[in-house]
């Protein structure tokens, strides 16, 4: 499959090493806004074309996979060329700036059978489904609660610190953190409470997130742009816990009992840089005519938006562009059709409850008629059997009983 990169830069790079030795891949185009830069990069990695337009490499008719790996405050403009020019397309995390943007251009990759994926590397390497199935196989008895954290020094970097760019720690790392707790513990999240450290641009430098979920399990996260941390992510159960080297890229996995004694440890499997695994999966549901991903569904991506767009709202925390958007029509603010999103669904999932509740309500009251219907019946049945009129030739009084005795 003929792939090409949108972009030349940092991420681009290690995108462009992952695809060098994988099979029925070819490194075919490159483009950056400067076509020098471009060439550069296309001989350095062995792509065969350079571009320096965007728009010319996508009109190339021999790309089939556009890899976006330009900033996100630039992704819903990037998706949205790439799917107009008939492209497929993995994208670069975190997805685009808001839910409202990634609803937007899955709308239009379907509405084109075009596939669309976010790469969220994590989510498809198989150490995330390995987690899940220890976790799941009772091990450290009932998971209760879990932590993860995510932390590098980034303040020199441009894209983190401008609000422009749709910078800050929470849409680079913090979607990380999230994307664990999801891939750990599911989504059905309860309360969300967070709090950050802003940055002099105004974007967040450094947050705490804790989420609640309905069953009672919890999820303390932290992300930050200012400091190297540990990348750890600790699961908590009833019998023991689960300890995870690096949530960033799965290194390796140990299971601790109640004594704190590993019971059993797993290694990451052997890789090219890690990002082999989502352009393999990309190619694999394009060949099936799949417009996504099984490891990171459209559902998934756009649960993940709303749950960052939420928790910036909490922070009072709008980009820009949002800004203006919210000043020339309030119904177009993206936290606010996000939040009505969520509210909607969870007003559909109670009138569902509500409605299997009435339906189990109601058989129980059928039920119950049914058995006092047959208690009735029952009862007049045995009156009727009391009631009935005794043969005379049957009869014998208590007197003519004691005269047969003594005979």
């Amino acid at each position: 499959m003929n792939i090409a990169i949108l972009g030349a830069g940092d991420i681009a790079a290690i995108m462009a090493t992952t695809l060098q030795p994988l099979k029925d891949v070819t490194c075919y185009a490159v483009a950056a806004r400067d076509k020098n830069r471009a060439q550069v990069f296309a001989d350095k990695f062995g792509f065969a074309k350079a571009y320096g337009s965007y728009n010319d490499m996508l009109e190339d008719p021999d790309v089939q996979l556009v890899y976006i790996a330009t900033p996100h405050s630039h992704h819903y403009e990037h998706i949205r060329m790439c799917l107009n020019h008939g492209k497929h397309v993995l994208c670069e995390k975190a997805f685009t700036a808001n839910a409202k943007q990634a609803e937007e251009v899955m709308r239009l990759a379907e509405s084109k059978g075009l596939l669309l994926t976010e790469a969220m590397w994590v989510r498809y390497m198989p150490m995330a489904s390995k987690i899940v199935e220890v976790v799941n196989s009772g091990i450290i008895g009932r998971p209760t609660s879990l932590s993860a954290n995510l932390g590098y020094p980034l303040e020199h970097k441009e894209r983190m610190v401008k609000p422009s760019l749709c910078g800050g720690a929470l849409m680079d790392l913090g979607v990380y953190v999230l994307n664990f707790a999801s891939i750990v513990f599911g989504d059905d999240i309860e309360s969300i409470s967070a709090n950050c450290v802003r940055y002099p641009s105004g974007v967040d430098a450094q947050e705490t997130i804790m989420l609640t979920y309905r069953d009672g399990r919890m999820a303390t996260l932290y992300a930050t742009m200012m400091a190297q941390t540990d990348r750890r992510g600790i699961i908590n159960g009833t019998n023991g816990y689960i300890e995870i080297d690096n949530i960033n890229n799965f290194e390796a996995m140990r299971v601790y009992n109640l004594e704190r004694r590993v019971v059993a440890e797993y290694a990451a499997p052997m890789q090219v840089t890690g990002y082999e695994y989502e352009v393999q999966s990309a190619i694999r549901a394009i060949n099936e005519g799949a417009i996504e991903c099984p490891e990171m569904t459209h559902a998934m991506t756009l649960f993940m938006m709303q749950l960052m767009d939420n928790i910036r709202s909490a922070w009072k925390m709008r980009f820009p562009y949002e800004v203006e958007r919210v000043e020339s029509d309030p119904e177009e603010d993206p936290v606010i059709t996000a939040r009505k999103a969520a509210e909607a669904k969870r007003a559909l999932e109670a009138q569902k409850a509500a409605e299997e509740a009435r339906k189990q309500t109601e058989e129980a009251v059928k039920r119950a008629e049914e058995k006092k219907a047959e208690e009735e019946a029952a009862k007049e049945e045995a009156a009727k059997t009391l009631d009935a009129p005794t043969d005379p030739d049957e009869f014998m009084d208590i007197e003519e009983a004691d005269d047969t005795k003594k005979e």
